[in-house]
């Protein structure tokens, strides 16, 4: 919502910009050779801060958008060494259940729930990331 208020807010402040512009020309005591010169002039330094404003602004968000894949490329990783892991605990607590049958389910649920409890620091990390991308991507837009 605050991004449709600014970018409101800078349509606005523009097209004010332009028409007080337009009118101080327009009632200025000026000849119609300087006028049409003063608008030609004026109009040119629009076009360049225009563009100046759009290359700006696709610069900006070429950053974000390779910051935010290169992030999102982390934590993809850190999710997959993180599944992969636990699926060799799982296999591991699942193999080694197979050649001691004294071994209860209920044991292996257990040591495969520890397994998990060590594993949940990972996990953490792994939000922390996320939290830290999301922040890091609200600030960068609240500056602009």
């Amino acid at each position: 919502m605050s991004e449709m208020n600014t970018k409101d807010f800078i349509i606005g402040t523009l097209i004010g910009g332009i028409v007080g512009a337009c009118s101080a020309l327009l009632m200025a005591p000026k000849t119609g050779r300087e006028l049409r010169s003063d608008l030609s002039e004026g109009a040119q330094s629009a076009k360049e801060r225009t563009n100046e404003f759009t290359s700006g602004a696709y610069e900006k968000g070429s950053e974000w958008a390779s910051y935010a894949k290169e992030k999102s490329s982390e934590i993809a990783k850190n999710v997959s060494d993180q599944s992969s892991h636990l699926y060799d605990r799982v296999k591991g607590a699942a193999s080694s259940g197979e050649g001691n049958e004294e071994k209860t389910a209920d044991e292996l649920a257990e040591e495969l729930s520890e397994d998990l409890e060590a594993d949940q620091e990972a996990a953490d990390d792994v939000k922390e990331d996320v939290r830290e991308l999301h922040a890091s991507t609200k600030e960068e837009a609240d500056k602009t």
